[in-house]
């Protein structure tokens, strides 16, 4: 599977009203300099001590977004 990774600061800028909110990002302990990914599927992962937690999604046209606020591609 292809994964974009980002910061926690990255993903908060990106996100839309209708995605998560700032609370539940800090309910999931996603700060700043969290390392978090996100799948095609628009899953979001945050990387944890002992491996990754699913702790939501984006919705539509997410893909472009991605791109534009971190300038990586799918890997």
């Amino acid at each position: 599977m292809s994964f974009i990774e980002l910061t926690g600061s990255m993903l908060r800028d990106m996100l839309h009203d209708d995605e998560l909110s700032a609370d539940e990002l800090d309910q999931a302990r996603v700060e700043d300099r969290t390392i978090v990914r996100v799948n095609h599927e628009g899953d979001i992962e945050v990387r944890r001590h002992d491996g990754w937690e699913v702790i939501g999604g984006l919705l539509g046209g997410f893909e472009e977004r991605l791109r534009k606020a971190t300038g990586l591609d799918w890997a």
